[in-house]
């Protein structure tokens, strides 16, 4: 298998070898200058390239295309279309033009607007992401592409997501070349996002309604052991576990997606997946096609992969850690420190834009990872917590604050770790250790934006850190353009320590789990928004509209629908949950639970029959448990039910989200707690659907 690999990788994509090989030569030099430099693509190119992507589609079997893109349900859409051509003598020819290649028009009046388009304003459009390769697909010839309405609004996550990258690399290039790199022509970012997910057999899904209709269960109550041993992480890969594994790196190494790393997480069925990081629109897309794979290749093998942030109760939760950084054309990466970082002043220059990014516009990468679903992981013992902050490190952190006093930073020398087995090697240890609380980890030569969840495009968070990243080094050129080259050197100093001064409150390099920190971070005056109706309203704040419209990477209109639409996708995910489980209370736990009650009333009756004498007190004491509970779920359930037709009925949007977030949510929660009890008292024959210990330890 391993000397496939090599052959196996990008086998299904049209990827630059495939476009070096098929295209003529000028066809090819004005592709990738498209692709290098964000040129126009003139119509003549696009049929020369439609040709070949066509040729080399129908070698391998494809018989189909379509235009794949990203709009705002989360998920991705496509809409396949043959290459068949009839012809006068009844027979077809296989054709594929540059204008079916650069242009689709599917329906746009029934994706997610937030009031962009009306219901009779149906047509939209989708246009070829030529940076982001083709592939082949189950039998169809994938074309990444970016959707927008009729009138030109962006109607997906990828539009916003290129115009932040463009924005970033402007501004980043202008501030290079202040700095003497006049080589620099572009700055491009890229990512690496870290995939946590859950295995769970597929028979035990299908019995679970919770599951089937919001990806989480509702009730549950938790089994003798749970993950407090912590004996899953990193433990050995169960035989089936890892078929599944082999099977998936094989389909995404096809599709050119760099599946590295695959393990056990912490949380019994639950794993990781990291690739090797891209540019941020590959990565995203490449992310997306991760997801729909896990899934695909789960059911191959019996299982259901689940991508909620929380599917299950008093266990960790699934995130995603978006490894971030910037580089050159040149092949510099920014957030490099290299072996002196006091004295390298072009990673100091954009180590410092990102710190002034972050704590300028916490309050927005707080809402780019803001879902019904994460809410339920931020701030546990699992993921960060909900108040935005980096860490640095202690050698990072000396740097800044020796710029800070104007004092000499000297370096401790690398340290040779000695374990203590005069037979294991010696190795130098990392300047600084790893911090696990924080929602924004240095780590080495990127950032790790530890905060997303598990089921969201990545796309959103690195729009807004793109953003503000452009936004302080816009900052920073204005602050140096006017400066006088033999000034320079001084002024940068100066404007990296003034940097340091005026937004070091953001750093911090604690326990992010601490209520310590609560309290530091608040007289910090940082933002701690704690569930999604506290921060979707920052979306539409002043300041916020403000950079993205400046920066073109939403109009004043995208962002209020973009507003809209979270606020509708909260309150729907939420009303599903509370519909879910008044349907499994009302017809699948509470007749198990009567059946029991009768079961133990019968048994109490025949005792009594039979002799007065014969103790019957536990019994007795079960069946008034049993009963007390199955009155304190009725009247629970009633409520539930009451409060979410008051939810439904709530005019106002924003209103409706924090009905549902404070009254319909503690329902549910005050609903379940009873439940679990009566579950755990239940003999496994009358529960209606697997139990905790059934999913998580039987895969």
């Amino acid at each position: 298998m391993a000397n496939k690999v090599p052959e196996l990788y990008g086998s299904l994509v049209f990827n630059d070898k495939i476009m070096r090989d098929k295209l003529p030569k000028d066809v090819y030099k004005a592709l990738k200058k498209t692709i290098d430099k964000n040129t126009h693509l003139e119509l003549d190119v696009a049929n020369a390239v439609a040709i070949a992507m066509k040729e080399w589609a129908v070698e391998n079997g494809v018989t189909h295309f379509t235009h794949w893109f990203q709009p705002l349900t989360g998920f991705t859409a496509e809409k396949h279309d043959s290459f068949i051509s009839p012809t006068e003598d009844g027979q077809i020819i296989m054709e594929f033009s540059g204008k079916e290649l650069i242009k689709g028009e599917p329906d746009a009046s029934s994706f997610p607007s937030g009031g962009l388009r009306a219901t009779f304003e149906a047509r939209g459009y989708t246009a070829w992401d030529p940076t982001s390769p083709a592939f082949i697909k189950d039998g169809t010839l994938y074309i990444p592409t970016a959707f927008c309405s009729y009138s030109g609004e962006a109607l997906d996550k990828k539009t916003p997501l290129l115009r932040s990258m463009e924005a970033l690399s402007l501004s980043a290039t202008k501030v290079l070349n202040l700095l003497g790199e006049k080589d620099v022509t572009s700055v491009s970012t890229t990512v690496g996002p870290e995939q946590e997910y859950f295995l769970i057999d597929k028979e035990d899904y299908k019995k679970r309604k919770d599951l089937i209709f919001t990806g989480r269960t509702l009730l549950g109550a938790m089994p003798p052991k749970g993950q407090e041993m912590e004996d899953h992480y990193f433990g050995a890969l169960r035989p089936r576990v890892a078929a599944y594994m082999h099977d998936l790196d094989e389909e995404l190494w096809k599709l050119g997606i760099p599946a590295k790393t695959k393990h056990n997480e912490v949380a019994p069925a639950q794993h990781e997946l990291a690739p090797v990081f891209d540019t941020t629109n590959v990565a995203v897309d490449h992310n997306q096609l991760t997801m729909e794979m896990m899934k695909k290749i789960a059911d191959n093998h019996g299982f259901v992969c689940l991508l909620h942030e929380k599917p299950f109760d008093g266990i960790n939760g699934s995130g995603k850690h978006n490894n971030w950084s910037m580089s050159t054309n040149t092949g510099v990466n920014l957030l490099d420190p290299g072996k002196t970082p006091a004295e390298n002043t072009k990673f100091l220059v954009f180590l410092t834009a990102v710190i002034k990014a972050v704590d300028e516009y916490a309050d927005l990468m707080r809402l780019s990872v803001a879902s019904a679903g994460n809410d339920h992981r931020l701030g546990a013992n699992e993921a960060p917590p909900a108040i935005i902050s980096i860490f640095l490190g202690d050698e990072l952190n000396a740097v800044l604050e020796s710029i800070e006093q104007d004092k000499f930073f000297t370096a401790d020398k690398a340290k040779a770790m000695d374990i203590g087995a005069t037979v294991l090697p010696h190795f130098y240890k990392d300047t600084t250790d790893r911090n696990r609380t924080s929602p924004f980890a240095f780590t080495g030569n990127k950032f790790e934006f530890r905060s997303l969840g598990s089921s969201a495009s990545v796309a959103g968070p690195n729009i807004v850190l793109n953003t503000a990243v452009a936004e302080a080094l816009d900052a920073f050129y204005d602050e140096l353009k006017d400066v006088a080259p033999e000034n320079l050197q001084s002024a940068v100093h100066e404007l990296v320590k003034k940097t340091i001064i005026d937004h070091k409150r953001v750093i911090f390099n604690g326990n992010g789990y601490s209520d310590e920190w609560v309290a530091e971070a608040e007289a910090r005056g940082l933002y701690n928004l704690k569930s999604t109706p506290d921060a979707l309203p920052v979306f539409i704040a002043d300041k916020n509209v403000e950079l993205f419209t400046k920066h073109n990477v939403y109009t004043k209109t995208e962002v209020t629908s973009r507003y809209e639409i979270l606020l509708e996708n909260y309150s729907k995910t939420i009303h599903i949950e509370s519909l879910t489980m008044q349907d499994m209370v009302n017809h699948e736990f509470l007749p198990a639970l009567m059946k029991y009650i009768d079961e133990i009333a019968d048994s109490v009756l025949k005792r009594k029959q039979v002799s007065e004498k014969l103790p019957v007190t536990a019994q007795t004491k079960l069946l008034e448990t049993l009963s007390d509970g199955y009155e304190k779920i009725s009247e629970l359930v009633i409520k539930l039910k009451a409060d979410t037709l008051t939810a439904e009925e709530t005019a106002d949007s924003l209103d409706m989200a924090k009905f549902y977030q404070g009254t319909v949510i503690a329902d549910m929660e005050a609903l379940r707690c009873v439940a679990d009890e009566m579950e755990a008292l239940l003999p496994s024959d009358i529960l209606p659907y697997p139990t905790y210990a059934d999913m998580l330890f039987y895969v």
